[in-house]
């Protein structure tokens, strides 16, 4: 399975997104990773239907929507939105940084580790205020590519 820094590619990035819903945030992520073999009505509706089993807004305005999909590999997405928007995240605050993940049906560990990794870097407030900080897309995947770099996980020897 590649890595995070794999798939974070630069088409998935987007920095100061307007988006004004958790619906709207959904649905721009499931067009951006959206492929002749992911659809986006059905990326949308499982991203969805994962959130109504319960946020997946961590606190300190970071949400990592994620869902189980028929597809070949992990695809992610990263994006900042100009405003924060209700998430029902579990402390309340709304949520500006949003890391996406779509996992195949059948992966049973990657994307575990890609939780703990996130987690690993969403925890840290400088790290949210740095990339909050981005001005432009390249700069915010450079950042983020670096912070999961840094990330213990990635520091444990093979």
């Amino acid at each position: 399975m590649p890595s995070l820094e794999q798939l974070l590619i630069a088409p998935h990035v987007h920095c100061h997104c307007a988006a004004g819903s958790r619906k709207r945030i959904i649905q721009f992520v499931a067009q951006i990773l959206s492929s002749p073999t992911l659809n986006t009505d059905a990326l949308f509706d499982a991203l969805m239907e994962r959130e109504r089993l319960g946020s997946t807004g961590l606190g300190d305005g970071v949400a990592i929507p994620h869902c189980r999909i028929e597809c070949d590999e992990m695809q992610v997405a990263f994006v900042s939105t100009t405003n924060p928007v209700d998430y029902e995240a579990i402390d309340g605050i709304d949520v500006d940084l949003f890391f996406v993940l779509i996992v195949p049906a059948n992966e049973q560990h990657a994307h575990l580790e890609a939780l703990a990794m996130l987690s690993e870097v969403f925890l840290d407030q400088a790290n949210r205020q740095a990339l909050r900080a981005c001005a432009a897309d390249d700069e915010l995947r450079t950042l983020m590519l670096h912070l999961l770099q840094k990330t213990t996980y990635n520091s444990k020897p093979a």
